[in-house]
């Protein structure tokens, strides 16, 4: 891959063609909706993201790379992407019905459950099987349900872990529309069975109920909620974005996963999400926080990107993906550079591949 010239059509995610015996980090594509409730398309988000990211420069001077490497993107089996219109049918009649659980939509709640279920547990196996090779994970969604199962793999391994989720809404709830493994209800299902979760701190929530503001307070310190208005309060005050940064990273542990719902940003940024809510974090602020997450000293051992979704209108509109591969290449660069897989210097760095250390 030449970084200076066009990108090949056909080539793998970022213009790469890794081989995925040969990459350090594998990511997951999940092309999944099954639960999401105002709007579905975030199963193309995959897709999405790998056409807008052959269009990306990756000279990236925070970083002090000039491109990366060892990356490969991984899609499912057939047998787990078939699992998604069949979830998605059965939803829809419960979405169909507001929600409401009577004789008619039970099975259907039930359908969706299991299998969700199955899709986490390929998921956790998947991981844990990558893992054990000695690679990193990321997963690329979907709806923001789809990384459970990494999330278990890896505080399984980390224990003490602590998760920077970005997002619009808090996901707190124990279930939604009767999916226990709601697009609504990671983070509760993360604190409910992922015990080596020690801290979750949560940046620019905006949109959340009565049982998800009653869970942030009843958490305690394992929960502290950066609220979306609260983060403009300090700005109106004078507070710079660097001193806020501060004050959200000092509650995570050494190591971090990151948990990046593309409605976090701004919906300018992401008009084809699934549940656009207006404030949130600019392009800039986002980078910025993932760049001094990786400059603090602390390790990102995983993460996901989910919730992108290309226009239902003009299939031609890229702004969602090209929003998301950008996003993506910040969260691969710095896992790769906190875990020491990067040679920092512009003059020529770049992602240190498999063959040069031994993992």
């Amino acid at each position: 891959m030449d970084p200076n010239n066009a990108c090949d059509p056909d080539a793998g995610l970022f213009g790469l063609d890794t081989p995925p015996e040969s990459a350090d980090l594998h990511l997951l594509a999940i092309p999944w909706d099954a639960t999401t409730s105002y709007r579905d398309g975030t199963r193309h988000g995959p897709a999405a993201i790998l056409r807008a990211s052959h269009q990306l420069d990756m000279y990236d001077r925070a970083l002090e790379v000039t491109h990366l490497e060892s990356i490969a993107m991984i899609d499912p089996p057939p047998e787990i992407v078939a699992l998604g219109p069949e979830a998605r049918a059965h939803a829809e009649v419960v979405i169909a019905a507001a929600g409401r659980e009577t004789p008619t939509t039970r099975p259907h709640m039930d359908a969706v459950n299991r299998l969700s279920e199955r899709l986490n547990a390929w998921v956790r196996a998947e991981t844990s099987a990558r893992l054990e090779e000695g690679r990193w994970v990321g997963i690329v969604g979907g709806e923001h349900s789809v990384p459970l199962g990494a999330i278990q793999a890896i505080a399984s391994r980390h224990p003490g872990l602590g998760i920077l989720h970005i997002d619009a809404h808090a996901d707190l709830r124990r279930a939604y529309e009767g999916f226990s493994n709601s697009h609504a209800s990671i983070m509760d299902n993360v604190l409910r069975r992922c015990p080596e979760v020690a801290r979750l701190v949560q940046v620019g929530i905006r949109d959340l109920c009565d049982e998800e503001a009653n869970a942030i307070a009843e958490a305690g310190p394992r929960v502290r909620t950066f609220f979306d208005r609260d983060l403009a309060d300090r700005s109106f005050a004078g507070e710079p974005w660097a001193a806020t940064i501060a004050a959200i990273l000092e509650p995570l542990p050494e190591e971090v996963y990151v948990s990046f719902d593309i409605d976090g940003l701004s919906p300018d940024l992401c008009p084809n999400t699934g549940t656009p809510v207006p404030g949130g974090l600019t392009y800039n602020q986002a980078v910025a926080l993932i760049t001094a997450l990786g400059r603090s000293g602390r390790r990102i051992v995983g993460f996901d990107l989910c919730e992108v979704a290309p226009s239902r209108v003009d299939p031609t509109d890229e702004w969602d993906g090209n929003v998301g591969a950008r996003v993506l290449y910040q969260l691969c660069g710095w896992t790769l550079r906190t875990q020491g897989r990067i040679v920092p210097g512009i003059g020529g760095g770049n992602s240190i591949t498999s063959t040069d250390v031994d993992r």
